[in-house]
């Protein structure tokens, strides 16, 4: 069998090879409320390539081996991180983006998809409060949009050159800011993280201390970082006054809302986070709610030419585009690119705005009712606004609440339940996120159950 599609007829055995792994794929869904969110054990293929390449079926058999051995967020009871089932419609976008294989470097590798991707952004940017100025780029994940937020701020601040340049973002940024700080050159001080007060939240007070304080030792700030969804509780810091903050201290902001920023697409949740359009720039991840197949980051600017004046070099081997738009590889980090806004797209076409804003307002409810039925007595229950929540017991040792947790994610698992044990502050928290609309209130019942008895 040749292993390219004939670009002649039919290719009959690429269809037949397509149609049994998307039924494998479907029966992998159809199982996976029988099976357990991780699985017990299993088998690995053959990593290395064969002498001669094998068949369709050997193929066939041993994606089957993967598929056994995979984590399932399709499962009720798959609650630990921030990784929801995905959509129908993004499943085959991804498999349309693959066989397409256009590259989004380059406007002449992806004519349609490129004009696709400009007009999406555009839309987000629209929805969460830009001005006609903006635009952005998708990213492969969330810490490569915020690396590429604060390469831009640095370069727009003119502070490229400045060894000594800081920024600030809270207590509880999302750890690609530490990673940011190693990628572009900086010392480890150059990341000044800021205390929050009893509901996670960014304290402007210590804030303006904090800036105060690092003019008077003769540094200078590149960018301030607010957080829309800690990682940990999904706490917002308070965007519209760090933004006010930021417009008199005339310093770039930053909103990394990877966590919290789709809830800006609804009406009746934007004003959770109200602020997002006073930013300089915004992440945004559809993949971490709406079921857009990975990866599915934005990074969106209030001034589009801050990204081509920060990461264009021109592409000398590919033709010139007219009129004002860039191609692709000259708006961020990333040259070759998949045209990942394709799933995102067909989701949100398949959604509609009800559909998106019913998945928002339904994650919030699974988090308020399973709030509400753990035993507040027992536990300390830490979360926010969006979809997540942390517990751990009231009064216990940080020995005691670290054996508690492993024992307790342990038990947990063996019902079927996977919920994640962060290190928050100065104990183990047991953390479950609420994005899986496959979670019934009767599933979260028999949670609550199995927690309100974990310490007797």
């Amino acid at each position: 069998m040749d292993p390219f599609a004939s670009p002649h007829n039919l290719d009959k055995e690429l269809y037949s090879l397509l149609a049994e792994a998307s039924s494998n794929l479907c029966e992998w869904f159809a199982e996976s409320g029988s099976q357990g969110p991780m699985p017990d054990s299993f088998d690995l293929p053959e990593a290395s390539p064969a002498k001669e390449g094998v068949s369709n079926k050997v193929l066939l058999s041993e994606l089957q081996l993967l598929m056994k051995g995979s984590y399932r967020p399709c499962h009720p009871g798959s609650l630990a991180h921030l990784d929801p089932p995905p959509l129908s419609a993004s499943i085959v976008g991804e498999l349309i983006c693959a066989g397409l294989n256009n590259n989004l470097l380059a406007e002449e590798l992806s004519p349609s998809l490129s004009s696709l991707e400009r007009n999406l952004c555009k839309w987000f940017c629209e929805k969460l409060g830009f001005g006609n100025l903006s635009g952005g780029v998708a990213a492969s994940g969330g810490s490569l949009s915020n690396l590429m937020a604060l390469v831009m701020a640095r370069n727009i601040s003119g502070l490229a050159s400045d060894p000594s340049a800081v920024f600030f973002a809270s207590e509880d940024c999302h750890v690609s800011f530490s990673k940011a700080v190693q990628i572009m050159g900086l010392e480890k001080e150059s990341l000044l993280k800021v205390p929050t007060d009893e509901k996670g939240e960014l304290k402007i007070s210590s804030l303006s201390s904090s800036l105060k304080k690092i003019k008077s030792e003769g540094k200078k700030c590149f960018a301030i970082v607010a957080t829309a969804g800690t990682t940990v509780r999904g706490s917002i810091d308070p965007l519209s006054e760090i933004a006010q903050f930021c417009k008199k201290e005339k310093v770039w902001l930053h909103i990394d809302g990877s966590i919290g920023g789709i809830y800006g697409l609804s009406k009746i949740t934007s004003e959770i986070v109200h602020g997002l359009g006073s930013a300089d720039s915004i992440t945004v991840n559809p993949q971490k709610l709406l079921g857009i197949a990975k990866t599915s980051s934005l990074l969106l600017v209030a001034n589009k030419k801050h990204l081509s004046s920060t990461f264009s070099t021109g592409l000398p081997y590919t033709e010139p585009i007219t009129g004002n738009d860039f191609h692709g590889g000259e708006l961020g980090i990333q040259g070759t690119r998949s045209a990942e806004s394709l799933k995102l797209w067909i989701g949100l076409r398949q959604l509609g705005e009800g559909g998106i804003e019913k998945i928002l307002l339904d994650s919030i409810r699974r988090r308020c009712y399973l709030e509400s039925i753990i035993d507040s007595s027992k536990f300390k229950i830490i979360s926010g606004p969006l979809h997540l929540l942390a517990f751990t017991p009231i009064n216990y040792s940080y020995s005691q609440a670290s054996d508690w947790s492993v024992q307790t994610r342990n038990l947990l698992l063996a019902k079927k339940f996977m919920l994640s044990r962060p290190l928050y502050g100065d104990r183990y928290y047991l953390k479950a996120v609420l994005g899986n609309p496959n979670t019934k209130f009767d599933d979260l019942k028999l949670l609550a159950n199995l927690i309100n008895n974990s310490t007797t």
